[in-house]
């Protein structure tokens, strides 16, 4: 291996170690999908998990200045071909070889500078949102997925926007009380926290069951090498949802909801066996 391809698949390998120390279900998803795209799927991950980082967690710094350069850096890296941050490094591999659209990537920023602004949202803004942080991370994932075929990208395009909606939907039922408490923010229209109780909670999961139902068919019409993985995040978050459900409000405001990683384990385990015996 020249010292050229040594570097890249070192950054790739550290986008991968990023996505096993912070996501163990995701991970999971990944080794279900076909070895091709492990690293491309790696690299997109490590992108999105550090742009999420700064506003999330650095609270002692100032994060509107560490996005902003990171938001230079991303796209300087996507021009020349090269970033000595290893994460951008590995991303503007991914984006120029599969030639992720630039509008999903200033969406997916975009996002993440309304997270240092918006503490509440009304509907026009948490469509925004939701298609910024969840739907055109599953819209890059597709790239890789559907390669230089445009038209199964075309056609997957919308079902993949409502699987990253629903994703992010159960993530904000889940956060509930973290995103209120630590960050005060509330991201369900017209919601205060305060009030939050079963009328409004079965509200929020008639929409979410919306999206995981209308996600479904895209799953089924994926390449047989992405199905997999993609099935089993899809799985591993109806799980997590219906669990949520089965909770009565107070719950929800009052902890984190968890799928152990034993159970995580197996379901990716049932749903492997199931597909490849033709019984999922």
């Amino acid at each position: 291996m020249d010292a050229k391809k040594l570097f890249d698949q070192t950054t790739l390998e550290c986008s991968r170690l990023i996505t096993q120390r912070y996501s163990t279900s995701f991970t999971l998803g990944i080794k279900t999908l076909d070895k091709k795209f492990h690293l491309p799927i790696y690299a997109i991950y490590g992108f999105v998990r550090y742009a999420d980082e700064i506003v999330d967690t650095f609270h002692d710094q100032d994060k509107a200045g560490l996005l902003e350069r990171f938001k230079a850096d991303t796209y300087e890296a996507i021009e020349k071909k090269i970033s000595l941050n290893p994460v951008l490094h590995a991303f503007q591999l991914i984006v120029n070889e599969y030639q992720i659209d630039l509008d999903l990537i200033e969406a997916f920023l975009h996002s993440m500078e309304m997270d240092l602004d918006f503490k509440t949202y009304n509907d026009s803004r948490y469509n925004e949102y939701i298609y910024g942080s969840a739907e055109v991370v599953g819209l890059m994932c597709l790239k890789v997925f559907c390669g230089a075929d445009n038209a199964e990208y075309e056609r997957l395009k919308e079902p993949a926007c409502k699987l990253g909606s629903a994703f992010q939907k159960v993530n904000f039922l889940r956060d509930l009380k973290s995103d209120y408490e630590e960050r005060g923010r509330v991201y369900f229209p017209g919601v205060d926290f305060r009030l939050f109780d079963r009328d409004v909670k079965q509200e929020i999961e008639k929409d979410i069951q919306k999206d995981f139902d209308d996600a479904l068919v895209g799953i089924e019409a994926l390449p047989e090498g992405a199905k997999l993985g993609v099935k089993v995040a899809y799985l591993y978050y109806q799980k997590l949802f219906d669990k949520i459900k089965g909770l009565p409000a107070e719950t929800i405001t009052q902890q984190r909801i968890r799928i152990p990683n034993s159970k995580k384990l197996s379901l990716l385990v049932g749903t492997y066996f199931g597909t490849k015996l033709g019984i999922s």
